[in-house]
């Protein structure tokens, strides 16, 4: 079987830095996933009128008002397979802002054959599926920028228009002097300007996941089968 992002970037995958290659070449079959663990040098947000958007968020884990600085952070990428048979690794970030302040930003990523793409499920509930465009940079770093983002509900879903929408660019590299992985996330909209972003540095530990099965903790509480 071949990971999500190996079939997203195709041949561009072995041009990725090795530790990122390793990072991001597993599935479900290899019995391993990916535990990082650092700290975020900032964490930011807009104005005072994100604040009940970003408050919002928090409610389903997508996103949250706080800011800070030398946040201690984890982040937790499992392979499995989901209820509806699809290849499924998890993207839980938990950032620990203050004592007793601990912010979890949640996604679950599914390759879409009919899209030709990833597809990311935001927050606890699948709610939000936006499309992600991947590319490897000349430093063997990958980058991805959100797409086409739809809601659904039940039984409705519906295509958001931009303008309703934040738009996501992701950077994250190996950074060969420091042994660290780095990473810098910045979330706006074309009309109202910056959102939401972070930007640090981690390790990351690789875990046995025969010997350990899939945290029910990064797990969605509800999946949903439409991309």
């Amino acid at each position: 079987m071949t990971s999500i992002f190996a079939r997203a970037l195709g041949p561009d995958f072995g041009q990725l830095h090795p530790e990122l290659q390793r990072r991001f070449g597993f599935d479900s079959t290899d019995g391993a996933a990916c535990v990082g663990t650092g700290v975020m040098d900032e964490v930011w947000r807009g104005g005072a009128f994100t604040l009940p958007f970003l408050y919002l968020g928090t409610t389903r884990h997508i996103l949250f008002p706080e800011r800070g600085r030398n946040v201690p952070f984890s982040i937790e990428n499992f392979a499995y397979r989901d209820s509806f048979g699809r290849e499924t690794v998890t993207f839980v970030r938990t950032f620990d802002l203050a004592p007793g302040m601990r912010r979890r930003f949640d996604a679950t990523m599914v390759y879409s054959p009919p899209r030709g793409r990833i597809v990311d499920y935001l927050g606890t509930h699948q709610h939000l599926a936006v499309d992600l465009d991947l590319r490897v940079d000349s430093g063997g770093g990958l980058q991805i920028r959100t797409g086409s983002q739809r809601c659904y509900a039940g039984f409705l879903g519906v295509r958001l228009p931009s303008g309703m929408t934040g738009s996501a660019r992701v950077r994250e590299w190996y950074d060969e002097a420091a042994r660290r992985f780095r990473i810098e996330v910045a979330v706006g909209n074309k009309r109202f300007g910056p959102l939401f972003g972070y930007r640090g540095s981690f390790t990351v530990a690789y875990v046995d996941t025969r010997r350990h099965v899939v945290p029910a903790s990064v797990r969605p509480l509800r999946e949903n089968p439409r991309v």
